[in-house]
Parts: structure tokens; sequence; C-alpha cells
């Protein structure tokens, strides 16, 4: 695992993140998530950014390693789309389905945030492929 480059990748992908989550999350969806202030804080409240920050990047850090743990040889713009779109169907699943069903919020901010959250998986995956380069060449398994 070529160390350098992961840590490159993780920081690539958490600078994309919180630029990401600011225009989407912060800007396009704020009135989505306004609309239900006992659940989430006003967007004025920025008193808990470190902790968003530190999370983005604890999460790309798991998720660069991750890719660097079953990156299999071909294109890194390809294979990282491949693995965003992998985590896209995870985050929407055990993030946006679950949160639904938990949260009382409404069903219009569940698609926007499952449709937002596929798309910055996508982006980070893409982000981390084209970053992300092995030491050496990984071996393939034989076939029997």
């Amino acid at each position: 695992m070529n160390y350098s480059r992961l840590a490159a990748a993780a920081l690539a992908a958490t600078v994309a993140d919180l630029a990401y989550g600011f225009v989407v999350y912060g800007n396009l969806m704020a009135s989505q998530f306004g609309q239900y202030p006992a659940v989430y804080r006003p967007a004025d409240d920025t008193s808990h950014m470190p902790y968003l920050m530190l999370g983005v990047l604890i999460a790309m850090i798991a998720a660069t390693w991750i890719y660097a743990k079953g990156y299999e040889g071909g294109s890194g713009l390809q294979e990282g789309l491949r693995f965003g779109a992998a985590l896209g169907v995870f985050v929407v699943g055990a993030v946006a389905l679950v949160n639904y069903a938990v949260m009382q919020v409404g069903a219009v901010l569940c698609c926007w945030f499952a449709a937002a959250a596929f798309v910055e998986w996508l982006i980070m995956g893409a982000i981390i492929g084209l970053v992300y380069k092995p030491a050496v060449s990984p071996r393939r398994a034989a076939t029997v």
C-alpha cells in the first residue's frame, strides 16, 4: 500500500467533500434542513464545525484505505467511480433510508439527501481513484 498517496487521496477527498457539502448541503438543501429545526442545527450555528471537518477527514481516510485494499489494477478513474457508486448505494441505504425511518423528516428531504449523497460518493470515489496510486502493481488471485 502506498501510504503517501493514501494520505494525499484522503486529504484531496476531504477538501473536495467539504466544498461539496458547503454547496449542496449548506446552500442548495438548506431550506429542506430548515424545515426541521428540532432535528438540524440552524445554518448560522457553526459551533460544531470542527467535528464535521474531523468526521469528514476520518471518513475519507477510511474510504481511501478501503479503496486501496480493493484496488484491482485498472484505471484510477474507472475504479474510483465503481468504488464511489458502491459507497453511494451503501450510504443511501445505511444513512438516508435509515434516517428517514428513525427521524421525523419528510420523504422529500430523504430523496434529496439520498441523491446528494450518491453523487457525493461518486465524486469522492473518482477523486480517490485519480489521486491514489499503488506502490506496486497488485497481485491477481490465481484462478483454479
